[in-house]
Order: C-alpha cells, then sequence, then structure tokens
C-alpha cells in the first residue's frame, strides 16, 4: 500500500467538482483536489520517489514501485507559460515526502483568471484501488489524502 499525502495545505474537495472535464471524469486517473489555502504556497512531495517530470505548474513523481503521482497546480495554468511558479528541484530529482517542490501564489492564479483548484492523481490507476478519500475538508501539507492498494 502507498499513502499518498496532500501536497499542500488547504480544502479537499471531491475531484467531480474540479472545473475541468479531463480530471472531474478522472480520465487522467482517480484523487481528489486541494483549493489551497491563501499566500504564497510551497507545494511538495506527496510520495517518496523521482521527479520524473516537472513542469512549473505540474509534477510527477514515481515510486520506488512505479506508481505515479500528478500534482497538477491550479486548472488551465499551463497558459500563464511559468509565470507565478518557481520550481525548487530537477526532473531527475530524488525527493522523500515532504520536500519542497515548486513554490507559488494562488491569488495570482487567480488574478489572472485561472482556477488556483489542484488535482492530485493516482496515474494509471483503477478507481477501486484507492481507498480513504476524503470528500470535503481542511487539510495540511503533509496529511494523508489517500492509500492506494
Amino acid at each position: 500500500m502507498l499513502t499518498v499525502t496532500s501536497p499542500l495545505a488547504g480544502r479537499v474537495v471531491a475531484l467531480d467538482t474540479v472545473p475541468d472535464p479531463v480530471f472531474a471524469e478522472a480520465m487522467v486517473g482517480p484523487g481528489v483536489a486541494v483549493v489551497p489555502a491563501a499566500g504564497t504556497t510551497v507545494t511538495v512531495a506527496p510520495i517518496d520517489g523521482i521527479l520524473v517530470s516537472l513542469h512549473p505548474h505540474a509534477f510527477v513523481v514515481v515510486s520506488d514501485g512505479g506508481r505515479g503521482v500528478l500534482v497538477h497546480l491550479g486548472i488551465d495554468t499551463v497558459q500563464l507559460n511559468g509565470e507565478g511558479f518557481v520550481p525548487l528541484l530537477r526532473k531527475g530529482d530524488a525527493v522523500r515526502r515532504g520536500d519542497a517542490v515548486v513554490r507559488w501564489d494562488p491569488g495570482a492564479v487567480v488574478a489572472r483568471g485561472k482556477s488556483p483548484v489542484s488535482p492530485v492523481i493516482a496515474l494509471e490507476a483503477m478507481a477501486d484501488a484507492l481507498s480513504g478519500l476524503p470528500v470535503d475538508g481542511a487539510v495540511a501539507a503533509g496529511d494523508r489524502l489517500f492509500a492506494w492498494e
């Protein structure tokens, strides 16, 4: 079992409430989303592993067992061309759960007309492989989000 923790502080919401059909319909994979707390946020690794993909607005960490977790900072934030996002590591870096990966300001994302809602997705997982998915509630960075069987 792999425990996936929250990459940022905020409020957990169900994936089907995310304002993007690709995430809301779990086309990328099952998971949850976090509405980030106000202010500049440092986003952390949700699992131990290797940072196999790193863009200013999104990253994927793959565990030793080959399970990948995508953290997507906001919706349609790729259109910001990296503005307002500061990657703190490099693709290929080993990370431990809780290591800082990207610094960003959700308020600046909102000011640019984008949603700061941040999906946390279990890539290539079946929905029934995840347990303990929270429906709604406050979460701190590093709090357990779900278990991946």
